[in-house]
């Protein structure tokens, strides 16, 4: 065959590659198109089967030799690294974007006063100085008026009201520093999938944790130590803070078929001067803008204009992020495996497209990486 002959070839075999994935990427345009018009979007689409063998129960030694998915969110291609590698995928300028946040020690586990009654209560909010809203079980037994005690009556917790969901709102009283009576007394509140105890507080929390008041890690950091940082940062790498307070609202089942239909509860987050104005710096050279987590994705998005700016500012937010949202400030997403038909699986759905998460989810399935909390991650980029 001749050399014009092959190279016909050639070109047919790019073009009709191309077709295929511009039918792909269409196909999936059409379909969050469509669920935003019927106003419909199943939360089975969000599935996948998961052996619990799978779900890591404990962390690794060392937090940096983690397993690591690289995932083209365009082409839906793959790599296999250690998650200390990240440093070979992070350009010169590019901004990494980390939760500073703290985990406090949020499960208590108590009596009721008058029965005696074993309880547990995980805080989720500070109200105000002492009055916190918790999640109680049993719930039955903590009606408004009932008074919990902790540590031999060191902490006592009167209910004061049944709030949204089932939660309670509860008053404090103590002698001393509640911080160090709750460091004390309280425990990690570790998923309900992880059934191993924890040896180590320190390990389900991030190196850089600073600010306290998570009732939930944001996992994704915990691979990061302080040496890889560094080797991060004299790469050229600018490394930025924010702050978002994790509750059970980014972990929270969705319990309706229609995700369109769940509701995210609200999260606290913090976005200091200095800090925004690294981050806006890189975006606005070109660079790109890289989150550490959902939650510092969500912290992002929450914080950011339509035409890409971000803002120092605090507040609440219970912004959803699903397939179909349109990113205005994070280009990639350092994040770990998470669960079926979660909102975090249609969070990174959103930025990778749902077929390219699912499959990649499969391959990582076949591979046995480790799943959730403690286990391997994934670079979205």
């Amino acid at each position: 065959m001749s050399i014009r002959g092959l190279f016909y070839i050639w070109r047919q075999l790019i073009m009709e590659t191309m077709e295929t994935m511009e039918t792909k990427v269409n196909t999936t345009n059409e379909t969050e198109s469509a669920a935003h018009q019927t106003g419909m979007m199943d939360i089975n689409d969000f599935d996948y089967d998961l052996p619990e063998e799978l779900i890591a129960q404990d962390p690794i030694e060392d937090r940096s030799s983690s397993r690591l998915l690289l995932l083209d969110k365009k082409t839906g291609k793959t790599q296999d690294k250690i998650f200390r590698d990240i440093i070979d995928e992070l350009n010169p300028g590019d901004c990494l974007v980390i939760n500073n946040t703290k985990v406090i020690p949020a499960r208590l586990m108590g009596v009721k006063e008058d029965t005696g009654a074993h309880i547990e209560v995980l805080l989720l909010k500070r109200e105000q100085d002492d009055v916190w809203e918790v999640l109680v079980k049993p719930g039955k037994k903590a009606k408004p008026g009932a008074i919990i005690t902790f540590g031999d009556g060191r902490l006592k917790a009167e209910v004061l009201e049944v709030v949204e969901d089932g939660n309670r709102k509860i008053r404090f009283s103590y002698q001393g520093i509640f911080e160090e009576i709750l460091d004390e007394l309280g425990q990690m509140p570790l998923p309900p999938y992880i059934t191993h105890q924890l040896k180590d507080k320190n390990r389900y929390q991030t190196v850089y944790a600073k600010y306290e008041g998570s009732a939930a890690a944001p996992t994704a950091g915990l691979h990061f130590t302080k040496d890889l940082l560094k080797k991060i940062e004299e790469k050229g790498v600018v490394i930025a803070s924010v702050t978002l307070h994790v509750g059970l609202g980014t972990f929270r089942p969705v319990k309706v078929e229609n995700v369109l239909e769940h509701h995210m509860h609200s999260e606290f987050y913090r976005i200091e001067p200095e800090e925004a104005e690294k981050i806006n710096a890189a975006k606005k050279a070109g660079k790109r803008v890289i989150a550490v987590g959902t939650t510092s994705c969500r912290t992002l998005e929450s914080a950011s204009t339509e035409d890409g700016i971000l803002k120092a500012q605090s507040g609440w937010t219970d912004i959803f992020i699903y397939p179909g949202y349109h990113f205005k400030m994070v280009d990639a997403l350092i994040t770990n495996f998470h669960l079926p038909k979660s909102t975090l699986v249609m969070l990174v759905s959103a930025l990778a497209g749902r077929e390219h998460i699912l499959a990649a989810y499969k391959e990582a399935v076949e591979k046995k990486y480790r799943f959730f909390s403690f286990g391997d991650a994934m670079f979205i980029h």
